[in-house]
């Protein structure tokens, strides 16, 4: 016992003596550590207001608890099931069709020799992340108008304009579609780096042995990303019921609404424009239930398929 109790308190010694040495670090730590607490883990005292009947007049302390009751009315709702769907169905579209993007286009600049041109390419890639959301949807709604560029060949080909913006059965691929042309090139960055790591004279050798290119590809490049792979994908499934709010807002249009409404753009409304805060707020934590559920579960997946390499 006696044993036991010097094990400890030498441990404590040594962690204080660790501190102590590198206290400086810690230091450099501290004001991220405090912004993250005050901006991340502070609002989520907020959270409270989906169990309760929320009155600014009276706070969130006087409000009447109401338990599950908002939880029930959204669940119960007849728009349930159709802003969920639309939500799951736009991410996870989204997910499958611009996962492979980056890894691709990390892949082909991998194989671009000249330092110059590479740098050109990359700054082409990369430009469209820098434009503004807004810009985006306003330089689509131009180029997919009825007399837009794209309408025009349209028109000459058909004899009849397509109203893009108008029909629901188009938002989604508008949407996924933007999505991968402006990101792709920025999320390929992470992809880019870690293939700078792989030593050239592995492909060498792998060409001495006849390897072609997608031989090279497959068995030296595919694994040295594998890892970066499942992590981005663990955390971009994990986050697939928190699909940006703005661009699917500024894209809505009355006639689109059946596809284009998600739990974002719901929550918005109810919370901001109708001022029903707690049946906001329930919505939102169970957006972020949801959320939580899926992060585990994937990474739990991933991990068993990627021999046991995962988030944690």
């Amino acid at each position: 016992m006696e044993g036991k109790k010097a094990a400890e308190r030498a441990d404590r010694q040594s962690g204080f003596d660790y501190l102590k040495k590198h206290y400086v670090l810690y230091v450099l730590l501290a004001p991220a550590l405090i912004l993250t607490l005050i901006f991340k883990y502070g609002p989520m005292y907020g959270a409270v207001i989906a169990f309760k009947d929320f009155s600014p007049i009276k706070g969130i302390m006087g409000s009447e608890w109401v338990g599950f009751k908002h939880f029930d009315k959204f669940l119960s709702s007849p728009n349930f099931e159709l802003i969920l769907l639309n939500t799951l169905k736009l991410s996870a579209y989204g997910l499958l069709l611009g996962f492979p993007v980056p890894i691709l286009l990390a892949l082909m600049l991998n194989q671009v020799r000249r330092a110059a041109v590479k740098k050109n390419i990359q700054l082409f890639l990369y430009a469209p992340n820098f434009i503004s959301v807004v810009v985006i949807v306003g330089m689509l709604f131009i180029f997919l108008s009825p007399t837009g560029p794209i309408n025009q060949l349209i028109v000459w080909a058909t004899g009849e304009p397509v109203m893009f913006m108008l029909k629901a059965e188009y938002f989604r691929w508008i949407y996924i579609l933007s999505d991968i042309w402006t990101g792709a090139g920025w999320a390929s960055i992470i992809y880019v780096a870690a293939l700078a790591n792989v030593d050239p004279e592995l492909h060498n050798a792998a060409s001495l042995d006849g390897a072609n290119l997608l031989q090279r590809i497959r068995h030296i490049d595919l694994p040295t990303i594998r890892p970066i792979m499942a992590i981005v994908f663990i955390l971009a499934a994990g986050g697939i019921m928190s699909i940006g709010f703005e661009k699917a807002y500024l894209m809505q249009t009355a006639m689109n609404l059946p596809t284009s409404e998600i739990i974002p753009t719901y929550v918005y409304k109810i919370g901001l424009q109708a001022g029903d805060y707690s049946y906001s707020a329930a919505v939102g934590l169970f957006n972020s239930v949801i959320n939580v559920l899926l992060l585990i579960t994937v990474n739990l997946v991933v991990k068993k398929l990627n021999e046991g390499e995962g988030l944690y």
